[in-house]
């Protein structure tokens, strides 16, 4: 469903499409809790996971309703709102994955909280050359504004001062709220460790694209870490995100 809800933007060609399948997707979640999904592959997998694990239905109506909300295809007016869109996005991915693991702890929802912010930046970040690309940006007006790095600037792909500025801004906002979420780490119980493992995704793009001097469109950025793997099996012996 999440997946689904992601590619939603960029595959159809009018936002009225977009729409009708969102409200789909806010009528499917009703009908899941009435016990009466559609018969659909992930409607019948998704009412199977809110049987067995008693998923929140408003983790998933704000999924769905933030994406609804981001098909009218602008920028960010701030930064703020950038964090808004990821607490209600992928946040609330967080809080469902916490549930599927049984944890109810009040750390563990304020670290999920702070990393699904963290996520949100980074994939804001990374997603930088690829609507470029298609001429779209994305980033928050405001640092955009502080830097005087125009909309111009990136479709382009600038590697000038400014526009690794504005990188440096929103990358370090990122990795403030990583701290914020390690801050609970000691609190947090290990059964949440599971759903916290993507911590090592978004460190390792925030110390890459640090190492580059926050230059997004460093080529090196495309490339895979080969180690990740590794560093995610480490992680998960140790419990600790």
């Amino acid at each position: 469903m999440w997946n689904w809800h992601r590619q939603v933007k960029d595959s159809v060609s009018q936002k009225t499409i977009g729409l009708m399948r969102m409200q789909f997707w806010k009528t499917a979640v009703e009908d899941i809790f009435r016990d009466d999904p559609p018969v659909q592959p992930v409607s019948m997998e998704l009412w199977r996971a809110v049987r067995k694990h008693t998923l929140t239905r408003r983790w998933l109506l704000r999924m769905v309703a933030e994406r609804e909300k981001d098909m009218d295809d602008r920028a960010y007016r701030n930064l703020q709102e950038l964090e808004s869109y990821s607490e209600n996005t992928q946040s609330s991915l967080f809080y469902l994955m916490l549930e599927t693991l049984g944890v109810k702890n009040v750390h563990a929802d304020h670290a999920a909280s702070h990393i699904g912010k963290a996520q949100g930046i980074v994939t804001c970040l990374r997603a930088i050359p690829y609507h470029s690309q298609r001429r779209k940006v994305y980033l928050p007006m405001d640092i955009c504004m502080l830097h005087g790095a125009s909309q111009e600037d990136f479709i382009r792909g600038s590697r000038e001062q400014n526009v690794r500025d504005v990188g440096y801004d929103i990358a370090s906002q990122a990795h403030l709220h990583l701290q914020h979420a390690r801050s609970f780490i000691k609190n947090v119980p290990d059964a949440a460790m599971p759903a916290f493992l993507q911590t090592i995704a978004v460190e390792d793009y925030l110390e890459r694209v640090r190492k580059v001097d926050f230059d997004v469109f460093h080529p090196s950025l495309l490339r895979k870490n080969p180690l990740l793997p590794i560093q995610l099996y480490l992680r998960s012996w140790r419990k600790t995100y």
